[in-house]
């Protein structure tokens, strides 16, 4: 099987922490070559192993901010 090559091109933030040292994060990352994307999920400390998550365009990424707001905003 072929491995995945991953470039983590910006690191934007820690969504959350645990205590093994694993963050979810928000980064923008190109997978194998391909033109970047916003990525959540799961990192080692060292960055070498990850957990599942999802990758976004910037259109679709905005598309999920709006509902966040919406979601948010209804929720109070």
């Amino acid at each position: 099987m072929d491995s995945i090559q991953f470039n983590i091109e910006k690191q934007f933030g820690v969504i959350s922490a645990e205590k093994s040292g694993w963050q979810k994060e928000l980064n923008l990352v190109s997978w194998n070559g391909r033109a970047a994307k916003l990525d959540i999920r799961d990192w080692s400390p060292d960055h070498q192993k990850m957990g599942k998550g999802i990758t976004l365009t910037e259109g679709e990424a905005a598309a999920l901010a709006e509902l966040l707001v919406k979601a948010l905003s209804n929720s109070e």
